[in-house]
């Protein structure tokens, strides 16, 4: 006589469980529930359940260990790739864990793992605190952090990555678990691969207000236009000391107005007017048609900006660390910009790493790429699936064409939440490739953390 098939055995273990919501394939929310950023992803998971508390995870895990039941987590659902579904695979959605606990001396917080970034800077703001995030509400801040998290405070505070002081952890076992220092070590890159992290301890720091905004430059001639602001900027490094306090990204975007190319200015500097002057210098970089820098507050910011990010799409993204944007890479980035799919989804952005993040670390971490560099985006989504083919074909030709011209300037790592899976002959290469001098460390935390790969569905893959 045949035993229960999973999916049975995972409804007689949730009858003791009342308090996780169950959505099996057949419930009308499943279809809504299971969607994820990046709808290329086809998988659908063998049910989906939404723990309310660590208790409930931990004896999820338990329960999935000793049955031998395949498992995905979910914290915002935005990674790049859609790997928070597997065929088959039960996929846990830990949306409901997000709490945020300021401690008394008001230097950290402790939040849950399943918080959005929106979420974790509305409560934040409202204590005149801040910590760094990304700039898309929607995103799972766990994710975004873990896996290192450039975003427009790097700068000045450091990455996502550098915040992480503490984390409870539901491990193999089923347990609740304070992490140690080796165990954050792994977690500072590598995220979830070694147990669920139920929640971090972050650092926060004092801030009301920011001086923020798009510096919108003429786009009817992008080649020049993103070359002459290019060498401009690199004029400004090599004579200026540009203040920690500042954080640029250059994008390139289609907006109602046509193809257009943009400085997202952030200043988290208490001096407003230096904050001004500077943006008005980053403004005169190039031929610029609107300045739209103007103080705001970190919640009013983030979510402008996140109304402009496609709600879903379909596609690839693709990514290279280069330690400098020469005027080759420069001119073959215009060139690919100039031939960008006039499609909302299809996107470019460029990070750069420098301050804090780009300098010896007192936190032990496996985030590899702390040299000076810029972290190219080459996003090749589409809002249509029938637009897809024709995003992803643009995206791999600039990524080829800028490991080209870049060949004297490119990291031998990669980021891990942009790098394209399919760019690797294998999971190993693909560990290399982002993990760098770092691979072995994490291979051998995973041996001790999760050695029988429970965890095998979390990225990076380990197997």
């Amino acid at each position: 006589m045949a035993g229960p098939t999973p999916l049975t055995a995972v409804e007689t273990f949730l009858q003791d469980y009342p308090n996780i919501k169950y959505i099996p394939p057949s419930s009308a929310e499943f279809a809504a529930t299971r969607e994820v950023w990046n709808r290329s992803r086809r998988d659908i998971p063998l049910a989906i359940v939404q723990p309310q508390s660590p208790k409930d995870v931990a004896a999820l895990i338990k329960f999935l260990n000793s049955s031998a039941i395949s498992f995905t987590l979910r914290s915002g659902g935005h990674n790049l790739e859609g790997h928070a579904l597997v065929q088959n695979a039960l996929l846990i959605d830990l949306r409901a864990l997000k709490s945020v606990t300021i401690a008394a001396d008001r230097n950290s917080a402790t939040v849950g793992g399943g918080i959005l970034q929106g979420d974790l800077v509305n409560k934040l703001g409202h204590e005149s605190l801040a910590t760094p995030t990304g700039t898309v509400p929607s995103v799972g801040y766990i994710g975004w952090a873990c896996y290192g998290g450039y975003g427009p405070f790097s700068s000045h505070w450091g990455l996502g990555v550098d915040q992480i002081i503490g984390a409870t952890v539901v491990n193999p076992s089923g347990e609740l678990v304070k992490a140690d220092e080796a165990l954050l070590e792994g977690i500072r890159g590598a995220g979830g691969v070694f147990g669920v992290i139920i929640d971090l301890t972050i650092k926060v720091f004092p801030l009301t207000s920011i001086l923020a905004g798009p510096i919108i430059f003429d786009s009817s001639d992008i080649v020049r236009s993103f070359t002459e602001f290019n060498s401009a900027y690199n004029n400004l490094e090599d004579t200026e000391d540009i203040p920690p306090q500042l954080s640029l990204q250059r994008i390139t975007f289609n907006s109602p107005r046509g193809l257009t190319f943009a400085a997202l200015f952030a200043w988290s500097g208490v001096d407003f007017e230096e904050g001004k002057r500077w943006s008005e210098k980053i403004a005169s970089l190039g031929p610029t048609k609107m300045n739209m820098v103007a103080p705001t507050t970190i919640p009013e910011w983030i979510a402008g900006a996140g109304a402009h990010v496609p709600k879903n799409v379909y596609g690839s993204a693709w990514t290279h660390n280069v330690s400098c944007i020469t005027t080759d890479v420069a001119e073959t980035i215009g060139r690919n910009l100039a031939r960008l799919p006039a499609d909302p989804g299809a996107m470019f952005s460029l990070h750069q790493l420098r301050g804090p993040s780009a300098a010896p670390q007192t936190q032990a971490s496996v985030f590899g790429a702390r040299e000076r560099h810029f972290m190219v985006e080459i996003l090749g989504y589409a809002v249509l699936p029938e637009k897809q083919a024709e995003s992803e074909a643009w995206a791999v030709q600039m990524a080829t064409e800028v490991e080209k011209a870049a060949s004297g300037s490119l990291l031998s790592t990669s980021y891990v939440s942009v790098f394209c899976s399919a760019r690797a002959d294998s999971a190993t290469a693909w560990v290399e490739k982002v993990y760098g001098n770092k691979s072995e460390v994490l291979r051998g935390l995973k041996t001790i953390f999760d050695p029988k790969n429970v965890f095998k569905f979390t990225v990076p893959s380990l197997e």
